[in-house]
């Protein structure tokens, strides 16, 4: 094995192009942690923030890289020996530690997460934040066959994984998007309404679709829409805010006189995704069997890595961006 790997190393708080490639020492293993070859990272918006600065308790220089798939290079881990396919996100990746943005990433043992499959790199590495989040955003909505789900941020990537899960298991979809030009794209998806979000209410546009409104909302928006997804939902419905494209805060929030009576409002954290190996696998299962369709949007090299932050912070990737090594 080489001694030494290319990574994309952040050497400060800015733009894309303080994404740098280096050459660096291929990690040692210690205890409890184990050397993954990345075959795959996928590239997510809160990597954006950490570049731009605002994750507080992040040092630089660091590998960024919430997630990554990839093969044990070196275990620790008896269950886990050379050669085990694993995926990792979250726990602190690329943040307290260097995460995926390299040829090889040193992890901690309690995030990987080992996997069986055929599925290509780029598509495997587009499951495990994007649709580990889906999931656990409709398992806290609680949706069943014959729902209506209204999906707000419908292309971003956990937007387009939670249509796939949602249609995959007979539930109706209306997503909402701010440009006219994706909605051939969404169509393509297999959504069964797309509604465009100029930035006022969707009430006449939901009710036109559903008079009484979804059963449930999934916001991905965040804090600028939660409460106007409270009212668009039916009474007694849930809301499940899981994005923060908005940002994190609602001003001057009032939950009595903002949720409607016997409307639920709930959320998935990020940090519950380490650690859901059998729900990965299953996920898994239902794309190598046709029933969950991933998005992936693009692939970028690891040289590419600033021109691939580039195309996220343009808001021009309809799915999941993939980085192979």
């Amino acid at each position: 094995m080489n001694t030494t790997m290319r990574a994309a190393v952040c050497v400060r708080a800015g733009g894309p192009e303080v994404l740098e490639i280096r050459e660096l020492p291929v990690p040692a293993v210690r205890k409890g942690w184990s050397l993954v070859q990345v075959k795959g990272a996928g590239l997510n918006r809160s990597e954006l923030r950490t570049r731009q600065g605002h994750s507080p308790n992040v040092r630089f220089p660091r590998v960024l890289g919430i997630e990554c798939v990839g093969i044990v290079a070196a275990a620790t881990d008896p269950a886990m020996p050379e050669g085990t396919v694993v995926a990792a996100v979250m726990g602190e990746m690329g943040r307290a530690f260097d995460g995926g943005y390299a040829e090889y990433a040193l992890l901690p043992n309690s995030l990987l997460m080992p996997v069986a499959t055929t599925l290509p790199w780029d598509v495997l590495a587009a499951l495990p934040e994007t649709y580990l989040t889906a999931r656990g955003s409709l398992d806290a909505l609680g949706i069943g066959s014959g729902d209506r789900l209204l999906i707000r941020g419908g292309t971003s990537s956990v937007g387009m994984a939670a249509a796939s899960i949602a249609i995959g298991h007979g539930v109706e979809v209306a997503v909402t998007t701010r440009q006219h030009n994706r909605i051939a794209a969404l169509t393509a998806a297999g959504v069964d309404h797309v509604l465009i979000d100029d930035g006022g209410s969707l009430d006449a546009s939901v009710r036109a679709v559903w008079p009484d409104g979804p059963d449930h909302v999934l916001d991905l928006v965040g804090a600028r829409t939660a409460v106007d997804s409270l009212h668009l939902v039916r009474r007694g419905g849930t809301v499940c805010v899981s994005g923060s494209l908005s940002g994190w805060l609602i001003s001057d929030f009032e939950p009595i006189a903002m949720i409607p009576s016997g409307t639920r409002l709930t959320t998935f954290h990020s940090n519950d995704l380490a650690g859901g190996t059998a729900v990965l696998r299953r996920i898994v299962d239902e794309v190598e069997a046709g029933v969950y369709r991933p998005n992936v949007d693009r692939v970028f090299g690891l040289d590419e890595i600033a021109a691939a932050h580039e195309y996220m912070e343009n808001d021009a990737a309809i799915g999941k961006v993939v980085m192979v090594p």
